[in-house]
């Protein structure tokens, strides 16, 4: 399908991309309106086509018409989307806020539309859907499962209060993640007095100083978006100091947020998180489940809710004896420097943890750290990309938003290009915090036999370039942000390298979301492999590489405290999954969202949960996110990526390298390029050539002894 854009909508950047790439700099809130009415349209009216009942039940009459038309409706909403998160303004929100009931509204009536849920059972059930590729029936399959979870069999009063939920869900959604950020932006720590910055790393310093500078204030200033915080936490001797900036964090978006930072009562999520759980329980009845926990296994690998919640037991029941260790030593080492009635604070626990480390392996992260400058880092990436999987990756010069983006293409043995991505690496004021990679535009077979290439953005939010003694400082990442580049990438080559044609299951789509986080986390293994290491580290100052005798100090330390670490994750997925699986008989309706976070965590934790604690608040994966109902695929993915890197270890038992390059191709082949064409399930077997097992995480993550006893 070929848009004709009206003459009005011709300079338009959110119209006249077409299939290209959007010219970002471009981009206007004034340019959202027209842009979204215009599309919305066109794509109501190829609804309209679609579900003519003259209009044949095919691939090419039904099918392929119906997703150009809400392709391009899509891209341009997924672009404005991606400006919200990385360059929020008040115009940009607003706008984006009054078009999204709209476009919600849109994509809610099309899963609901039964008139079109009749067509595509036609073409299940028609003498065509056995000549369709795989991955077209797969597409097929998927969106009879959507019509059916989107409302399509729901009577049409009954519709009507759906794609309110839907409405109302997007609404909250948004307001979620717009109170965290403007709670984070909000707060700052000004210190005037030098000797207050004790213990701090050089380059932290110089971030206040630089960011003290641009807001005006003498001195130095920290703020809670994470390259700030952080330092603090892990290094300050000032106590009064950490304390200040922890309160302020765990109280964002908090009916307690004005006591300890510059909160408003507006920000305060706590009503929101139960408007949604309520709109989201609410919605699984509707369809004919008991709880929103039961609906959202209908696409994924897990089958019962009891399912999860045993496997989420089980890690916690593993883990648990190491947890009480590390909780323990902790403890002990921390005593003869606190004072007896005070003990060990939450705001102490990053502080001695480091200390700890310290003293036991005898180097600290921001030693670490000067090894990993992110020019170097990127080399050190692409190569293990290149080397695995055949590609080569070069700069490239696609339009950006931000003077700190860079744009890469992806070509293949023959040096054609098959992908492009983006990196914007830096934290700053008005992006979202966090980390993420999200779809830009997805690889499509067309109608006339061209390939639409994918493009990815991979979003990060490392510390940004300082000055020191007046000159900028190259940037350096912690090995966590080493970590943290390497997940995303992951998910990234998962988008970029598919090499199927139909968009519903192409790269990323149609994985099931239990699944979704294989290839992501898969990557963050090779940061702990020494031939990568030594490749990838240069120190900012010599420019020599990382020493071997410091990379076994850091892979002997590799699971320290991971007993507290597991256990922390382990109560992040069962709130998350206790919310949405018992929410209207048990503790959260009762109690609310918060009383349930202290049961599960004085159930399953060994840390105590500070009284003061609002954690829930800024949960923003599974209220703003996408991940409800689903936080414990982390945990049930980094089973199948543990696994699947073993026979990469297998592999150089024999070759001497883990980057054993057939081990990559047939990882590539079939996992990455089938993307969801077939079940997450069947991909894992046809590369492991078995189903999974969970002995690798053990082992990986140091769980082994005292489990296995």
């Amino acid at each position: 399908m070929s848009i004709s854009t009206p003459s009005n909508l011709l300079n338009n950047p959110l119209v006249n991309f077409g299939r290209g790439i959007a010219s970002y700099p471009e981009v206007r809130a004034e340019h959202i309106d027209p842009a979204i009415t215009f599309l919305l349209g066109e794509a109501e009216t190829a609804v309209k086509k679609a579900t003519d009942l003259s209009a044949a039940s095919t691939w090419e009459s039904l099918v392929e018409p119906l997703e150009d038309a809400t392709e391009s409706l899509g891209r341009s909403w997924g672009v404005i989307s991606h400006l919200n998160s990385v360059t929020d303004s008040a115009e940009l929100r607003t706008a984006y806020g009054e078009m999204l009931p709209k476009v919600t509204a849109f994509f809610s009536s099309l899963s609901q539309n039964l008139a079109l849920y009749t067509k595509y059972k036609a073409i299940k059930n028609s003498a065509e859907f056995t000549g369709l590729t795989i991955a077209q029936k797969k597409v097929i399959e998927n969106s009879l499962r959507d019509f059916r979870l989107g409302g399509a069999e729901l009577s049409d009063s009954d519709k009507s209060r759906f794609a309110e939920i839907q409405d109302e869900q997007a609404i909250l959604s948004k307001a979620f993640s717009d109170h965290v950020l403007d709670a984070t932006d909000a707060f700052i720590y000004a210190i005037q007095d030098e000797s207050q910055l004790a213990g701090l790393p050089e380059d932290a310093i110089a971030a206040a100083a630089d960011t003290a500078q641009q807001k005006g204030v003498e001195g130095w200033v920290f703020t809670l978006h994470f390259p700030s915080y952080y330092p603090v936490m892990l290094y300050s001797d000032n106590r009064t100091f950490r304390q200040s900036m922890y309160e302020a964090y765990i109280t964002r978006s908090s009916e307690l947020a004005h006591q300890f930072a510059n909160g408003k009562p507006e920000w305060d999520n706590t009503e929101n998180m139960l408007k949604q759980l309520r709109l989201r329980d609410e919605e699984a009845r509707m369809l004919g489940f008991p709880n929103y926990a039961a609906l959202s296994l209908a696409p994924k690998m897990a089958n019962e809710v009891s399912e999860v919640d045993q496997f989420l037991g089980d890690i916690a029941k593993r883990a648990k004896p190491f947890a009480q260790k590390d909780w323990y030593e902790l403890q002990e080492f921390a005593r003869p420097d606190l004072d007896t009635t005070d003990g060990l604070q939450p705001w102490d626990i990053p502080y001695y943890s480091e200390k700890l480390k310290q003293a036991r392996y005898s180097f600290s992260e921001n030693e670490l750290k000067q090894y990993f400058p992110l020019s170097k880092v990127l080399e050190g990436l692409f190569g293990v990309i290149q080397t695995l999987f055949g590609v080569k990756i070069t700069q490239a010069d696609l339009p950006i938003w931000h003077a700190d983006v860079q744009s890469f293409s992806v070509m293949n043995e023959g040096g054609d290009i098959v992908a492009y991505f983006y990196l914007d690496p830096y934290a700053r004021t008005g992006k979202r915090g966090g980390a993420w990679m999200d779809d830009a535009r997805g690889r499509r077979q067309l109608s006339g036999g061209d390939v639409q290439i994918p493009v990815a953005y991979l979003v990060c939010n490392f510390a940004p370039p300082v000055k020191v003694d007046g000159e900028l400082r190259q940037p350096t990442i912690t090995h966590d942000d080493v970590i943290t580049l390497f997940h995303e990438s992951g998910h990234g080559l998962h988008h970029l390298l598919t090499q199927v044609g139909a968009l519903g299951v192409s790269g990323i789509n149609g994985v099931e979301w239990d699944a979704v986080e294989l290839p992501s986390q898969f990557m963050e293994n090779f940061c702990w492999e020494w031939e990568v290491l030594e490749k990838m580290t240069a120190h900012v100052d010599t420019g020599k590489p990382l020493p071997r005798s410091l990379f076994d100090k850091m892979l002997a330390a590799k699971n320290f405290q991971n007993g507290m670490g597991t256990l922390r994750q382990v109560v992040f997925s069962l709130l998350d999954w206790r919310l949405h699986s018992t929410f209207n008989t048990q503790e959260a309706e009762k109690y609310g969202v918060l009383e349930l976070s202290r049961v599960i965590s004085a159930e399953f934790n060994v840390i105590p949960q500070p009284k003061i604690s609002r954690w829930p608040n800024t949960f923003s994966h599974i209220f703003a996110g996408g991940y409800a109902a689903g936080y414990y695929s982390y945990k049930w993915a980094e089973v199948l990526s543990a696994d699947a890197y073993s026979a990469f270890e297998d592999a150089a038992k024999l070759s001497g390298s883990v980057l054993d390059t057939q081990t990559g191709k047939r990882y590539r082949q079939e996992i990455l390029e089938v993307g969801g064409s077939r079940p997450a399930a069947e991909s894992f077997r046809a590369f492991r050539g078995r189903e999974p097992k969970i002995d690798a995480l053990l082992r990986h993550g140091g769980l082994i002894e005292v489990a296995a006893e």
